[in-house]
């Protein structure tokens, strides 16, 4: 049978992946391109093999094979073809097996996109990244077979976990693995620069764009999965410091300060230790975070089960750390700086203090997230370290953050001279003076959102002071009009005003956090139908309950007709899910009414038999539209610093058009 292959497959890829390893080993040391290409080769038949696995078991999870363990646990006959299809990375084996894909897919890309360069480098990137594979070969053969069957044939499967039935958790995981396995990529090319003794820019250069775009898609995966936990578990926040939230943040935050610190390198030839140990941070917080997520050591609601991949993990990721920190110390003479810090006021110290705190918010996230682990390895006692500990301890660092970002654009590289930090911060600080007193004569008398506030208006203050003084700058050069000025200046530096733009969307998203920690509002009742509850200027009414039979679960709606200032502005859906399979973990769909200003958020908290009486929790979370804007503002910004440089492409064609044509 067809299917039957899918775990042969599996095991010649391993095998292929361990020949690639010792050709790519064999081939720099004798300087063999052959062996070389050979090598690369078998970078591109791993993929090729793994994608021909990962379709195998989706057509197993689309057509129904129960035979396969994997298959009878995740899917049921009625579950909908776009649940099937994600059900591939809706459980342990087959998000591994997910996983490696991803991973076989970025090493092929990477051997396509260098194909004729870095000829030193490549053998040690093509031996990194297929012993990343192979590990995770291992893993789907040994520990976690996404092919293994049953023995028979059950009437039925057992159907996909509630709560991945719902759009974002198809879509939020693909991001997450498109972000986390990505990084990958510049770790091995890391390691090459190390192993080969190219230790300069050319690496770092080499990389920005396969750091940036994983990054990118980390920070869309983080984003979707807050939507989710907004939308699906009703508590009426996005962000709870989860353990596995905490594992997709760590790399993210490690991956953000190499971004910023390889502007450093590039420019003074400084920080060449700290962006290799960045760049393994990363890669070993990956890992980490893999492992958090499918040992079962810590729990979480995203969490797979216990299960027997833990010591495998521990085992890789203890040989990676050895074995990085053993190469970078041997080469630790060859990685001195080619300049010194000039003057605490300059722009390279304000890149590095910016990584410092990254580090610090990454360090107190990893401290507070395994602490549970630590502490019951030591104590026999788990012990939990839960939100209010994170905001208390990571809000502060956070501030700091906030203050970097504004304050950096307006040093000047090398030192800053008085006249230069008088010119620079006295429009961002009479804004940030202004716009808390406006809001404090408002009304507005908490001192934290208004310390918020003052430090949004600070970067976004710096951030259009950047974007105005270089666009008067062109406009008295070329005479254009503001609108192209704008755009050109943007397409002449697209990393710089690309970072600006990102740096927007952050902004946009602090507003909608510190709308939601500081403003929100909560309310609760039992009503019966025609009964109201009031929270500020709304109100709701309850008009009894209604249900509709899908094939899987019951939907149960509680619609509520809603007043604005005692206007009627339509209505408002809550409701739960129960599931056939599964009645004890019945889901919730919020209701909710989005605003300019802020969210009305309704939750079907619960109802009586008859359906008489229903308990309902209703939110108004202030600004929470600029937290999803934001992050779409911040994709914008990246595509915008890593779309090819629009002046350099016209340029080349020009200069190719001119060459002389031969017969």
């Amino acid at each position: 049978m067809l299917l039957d292959l899918g775990f042969p497959v599996l095991a010649l890829a391993l095998v292929v992946a361990l020949v690639g390893i010792v050709l790519a080993m064999i081939g720099a040391r004798r300087d063999d391109l052959a062996l070389v290409a050979s090598a690369r080769n078998a970078v591109l038949a791993v993929a090729a093999l793994v994608l021909l696995a990962a379709v195998l078991l989706w057509i197993a999870l689309l057509t129904d094979q129960f035979q396969f363990e994997y298959v009878a646990s995740h899917v049921e006959r009625d579950l909908s073809p776009f649940y099937k299809f994600s059900a591939l990375w809706g459980g342990q084996a087959g998000s591994l097996l997910f996983w490696t894909l991803i991973l076989s897919g970025y090493s092929a890309f990477a051997m396509i996109g260098f194909r004729n360069q870095h000829r030193q480098l490549m053998p040690y990137v093509i031996a990194t990244l297929l012993t990343t594979s192979a590990f995770f070969l291992v893993i789907v053969i040994f520990a976690a077979n996404p092919f293994k069957k049953l023995g028979f044939m059950p009437a039925d499967g057992t159907g996909l976990n509630p709560l991945l039935q719902n759009y974002w958790m198809v879509i939020h995981p693909i991001g997450l693995y498109l972000g986390y396995v990505g990084m990958a990529v510049p770790f091995a090319f890391a390691v090459a620069a190390l192993a080969a003794k190219q230790l300069g820019n050319t690496w770092i250069s080499s990389i920005r764009r396969w750091t940036l775009v994983p990054w990118l898609f980390l920070s869309l995966g983080i984003l979707m999965g807050s939507q989710w936990a907004y939308i699906e578990l009703g508590w009426g926040g996005y962000w709870a410091w989860d353990a596995v939230e905490n594992a997709s943040l760590l790399p993210w935050l490690t991956a953000t300060a190499f971004l910023h610190s390889i502007v450093i390198q590039e420019r003074r030839g400084m920080l060449k230790v700290w962006n290799l140990v960045l760049v393994f941070l990363t890669y070993e917080l990956v890992l980490i975070g893999t492992f958090i997520t499918r040992s079962g050591v810590i729990e979480s609601v995203h969490a797979f089960a216990l299960s027997n991949v833990g010591p495998l993990f521990l085992g890789f990721i203890a040989l990676s750390i050895f074995g990085f920190l053993w190469l970078l110390l041997d080469r630790l003479p060859l990685l001195r700086s080619d300049n010194e810090l000039d003057s605490m006021l300059s722009r390279e110290s304000g890149f590095l203090f910016n990584n410092v705190v990254f580090v610090g918010i990454a360090f107190a996230t990893f401290f507070g997230t395994t602490f549970p682990m630590f502490s019951e390895l030591l104590t026999g006692n788990k012990i939990s370290v839960a939100a209010p500990w994170f905001n208390k301890v990571n809000g502060p660092i956070f501030v700091v953050l906030l203050i970097l970002m504004g304050a950096g654009p307006l040093l000047g590289w090398r030192r800053s001279t008085k006249e230069t930090l008088r010119k620079n911060f006295q429009w961002p600080l009479l804004a940030t003076a202004v716009v808390p007193l406006l809001l404090f004569v408002l009304g507005l008398r908490d001192a934290l959102p208004l310390v918020g506030f003052a430090l949004c208006t600070f970067v976004l203050a710096t951030i259009l002071q950047e974007f105005v003084r270089g666009a008067s700058a062109r406009r008295r050069i070329t005479g254009e009009a503001w609108p192209r000025a704008l755009v050109n200046l943007t397409q002449k530096n697209q990393r710089r005003y690309g970072g600006y733009i990102v740096h927007l969307g952050i902004i946009m998203m602090a507003l909608g956090i510190i709308g939601n920690s500081f403003f929100q509002l909560e309310t609760q009742g039992t009503l019966k139908p025609g009964e109201s509850l009031t929270i500020k200027n709304y109100v709701v009414t309850y008009n009894g309950l209604r249900q509709i039979q899908q094939p899987t679960h019951t939907q149960v709606f509680a619609p509520l007709q809603v007043t604005r200032n005692g206007q009627p502005i339509g209505v408002v859906q809550p409701r739960k899910n129960l599931y056939f399979k599964t009645p004890d973990q019945p889901t919730s769909e919020v209701g909710l009414r989005i605003f300019p200003t802020e969210d009305l958020y309704a939750v079907l908290a619960g109802w009586d038999s008859n359906g008489d009486t229903a308990s309902f929790k209703l939110f108004v979370n202030p600004l929470m539209v600029f937290l999803w804007i934001g992050g779409l503002v911040l994709a914008l910004g990246t595509l915008v610093a890593l779309w090819p440089h629009t002046v350099a492409v016209r340029s080349a064609a020009v200069a190719a058009a001119a060459q002389p044509k031969h017969a």
